[in-house]
């Protein structure tokens, strides 16, 4: 049966519901003819132009039919923007009707500042795994004070369980979290709870199974670029026109019809283009435009450090708003671990590594990175804090490393207080990861759900990952790692939320509670300080201060001291030197025993307090501690 070919549809490919009937548009330039076979029995037979697309309307086809593309009249395939797959991305594709019915009108997006993170992984956040049952845990986030959520990628990908990042299905919200409606009442309610929620996308590579873009054509990838991940993605040769409209037109899609608030985009140094007009700008434009007035908030992974991403467009940039930075992440974890080896290997964990990062962001602007063997990262100098977000836990880093513990487990719980304190209280954009913030007990472990052949290769490479680190080499040691393709091993990753109220756990969610509450209760700290406004200095050994410049009478000192006490006789470094005529009294300490600290005492002699004789500062060890002004006099 043959169908109309022209209709207004709102994007270039897929399947869509109009008034005239269901609008089928697929590129298969390789292809002399395409018929839409639905699972039914019918065939309705499809149009193509002169640039490789079919095309065609159904006045008979309604949502929830299930169908495929039939190519020169062999086999069939879903459809390669296909809305959702709910048998899985080898079956049928289904006609999706999103018509739906929001309540978050007034919701005006995620600005630049000002933000909390929260990276997620919607199957492993709650027993259940799903949507749904997530939606239960946003009133918990929103009261924590997470103001946006960073969710895994959820494209469609092979099996029951993934990362997200084997995706096949860029349009196709997995089924293993529910139906399309489900995220759509997911955003709505995070947005009702005053909670952005930003989509991690993977625009580098298609996953290694499930995906059937080369039946359609060949001009998907290309052989000009290398990928770690597989065949490149072609946005800049032969054919790439479609490609790049598939891609931009996926951004869009997410943000109009499921109301997402922006995208953190996986490892972009494997992104290649050397097109006039990079695909991230054209993307980051199209996005920002489908937004129609509301704030889209972009940020990208990029293991090269190119700061050109967050620069604006006018000036060759991307215009993009934050990059992830695993230099704060990489010096955290040697200070807290003692460990610095494989790509930890350029960082040291020196306080003068923290205070440069919290003032500049990248350590590494262009200079010899060792583990690399070559130059690193672009200049940075000028950025604000809001370019760069830092985390000490995400999901790459809990699970590369060793058997994918948390870090309670890694280092002693004053250290990891301390760091915690550092991250949530500096300039950069904060990120926490799922658990983190009750010291969950379940590890973070990768997992992936493929046919055996691909399921030894990840396996193998897994190992090989691991092994980069020395500590990791002991084959004892590697009996304790799970199997990544084993059912358990995702399940073992599902928090248990009902330690978030257990003894240990509830002083670890307290801090980050409480944390968080100065985060957005002082103008110090939620502004995120331009450079002048803030400035540190390395006291003693592992110990180092920042002032926070806001006024005579509000002026802020951290404190932190990754060892053990240190006793400071004399402290010639002016930036501890409180405003005049007032002094320095604690006002927050990591030490609190409400969260199993060993009590808070004032770090300057104040003259009241006992000191041994010349004692000038007593800083407690594995400590962060917030000070705030005073009169000289009497205390306010």
């Amino acid at each position: 049966m043959n169908i109309r070919t022209t209709t207004q549809r709102r994007y270039p490919i897929g399947a869509e519901m109009t008034p005239s009937g269901v609008s089928f548009r697929v590129w298969a330039n390789k292809r002399k003819m395409a018929d839409v076979h639905y699972d039914n029995g019918r065939t309705i037979s499809l149009a193509r132009d002169d640039a490789g697309y079919f095309s065609g309307v159904d006045e008979q086809g309604k949502a929830g039919d299930r169908y495929r593309y039939r190519l020169d009249n062999g086999e069939s395939f879903p459809d390669p923007a296909s809305r959702f797959q709910p048998a899985g991305v080898l079956k049928s594709s289904q006609i999706i009707d999103p018509t739906f019915k929001w309540t978050d009108q007034d919701w005006k997006g995620v600005s630049t500042v000002g933000q909390v993170l929260y990276e997620m992984h919607v199957g492993t956040f709650t027993q259940g795994g799903t949507w749904l049952s997530a939606i239960e845990r946003l009133d918990f986030l929103r009261d924590l004070g997470i103001t946006c959520l960073e969710i895994m990628p959820v494209a469609d990908f092979m099996g029951a369980y993934n990362w997200g990042y084997d995706g096949v299905d860029q349009f196709a919200p997995s089924r293993a979290y529910g139906s399309p409606d489900d995220m759509r009442k997911f955003v709505d309610a995070a947005h009702a709870a005053g909670i952005g929620v930003i989509l991690d996308v993977v625009y580098n590579h298609f996953g290694p199974s499930g995906n059937f873009v080369e039946e359609y054509s060949d001009g998907y990838f290309t052989d000009k670029h290398k990928n770690d991940w597989g065949k490149s993605l072609n946005f800049d040769g032969k054919d790439s026109q479609p490609v790049r409209e598939y891609f931009v037109t996926n951004a869009k899609y997410w943000i109009e019809e499921f109301h997402l608030d922006g995208f953190r985009f996986d490892a972009t140094q494997a992104i290649l283009d050397d097109s006039e007009d990079h695909i991230l700008a054209a993307i980051a434009r199209e996005a920002r435009a489908a937004g129609r007035g509301k704030s889209i908030y972009m940020i990208a992974e990029n293991e090269s450090q190119h700061t050109r991403i967050v620069r604006p467009q006018a000036k060759g940039g991307f215009g993009f708003d934050a990059l992830w930075n695993d230099d704060f992440h990489h010096s955290a974890i040697v200070a807290i671990t003692g460990r610095n080896e494989a790509y930890y290997t350029d960082h040291a964990g020196h306080p003068q590594e923290f205070l440069s990062a919290l003032k500049w962001g990248y350590l590494f602007q262009g200079q010899i990175y060792r583990w690399q063997q070559g130059r690193r990262g672009t200049p940075a100098l000028d950025l604000p804090a809001t370019a760069f977000v830092n985390y000490i836990q995400n999901h790459d880093q809990i699970a590369n490393y060793g058997d994918g513990r948390r870090l309670q487990n890694l280092t002693s719980p004053g250290l990891l207080r301390a760091i915690t304190s550092l991250m949530l209280l500096a300039p950069q954009t904060p990120m926490l990861f799922q658990g983190q913030e009750f010291g969950c007990s379940c590890p973070f472990n990768f997992f992936s759900d493929h046919d055996d052949h691909l399921n030894k290769l990840i396996c193998e490479g897994r190992r090989k990952e691991i092994m980069q680190f020395a500590c990791f080499r002991d084959e004892r040691f590697h009996k304790q790692i799970p199997n990544p393709c084993d059912r358990k091993t995702f399940d073992n990753c599902k928090l248990r939320w009902e330690e978030a109220e257990q003894p240990g756990h509830d002083r670890v969610l307290l801090l980050h509670r409480d944390l968080l509450k100065l985060r957005k209760s002082l103008a110090a700290f939620h502004r995120q300080m331009k450079r002048g406004e803030m400035d540190g200095a390395i006291l003693d050994g592992h110990v180092f201060c920042l002032r926070y410049f806001i006024g005579e009478d509000e002026d802020l000192l951290l404190v932190v001291n990754l060892w053990n006490d240190v006793i400071l006789h004399s402290v010639p470094e002016p930036l501890i030197a409180a405003p005049y005529q007032k002094r320095w009294k604690v006002r927050w300490s990591s030490e609190d025993p409400k969260y199993g600290g060993l009590g808070v005492t004032e770090l300057e002699n104040d003259g009241e307090n006992w000191r041994l004789p010349g004692e000038n500062w007593r800083i407690p060890g594995y400590s962060t501690t917030l000070l705030g002004c005073v009169p000289m006099e009497k205390e306010a």
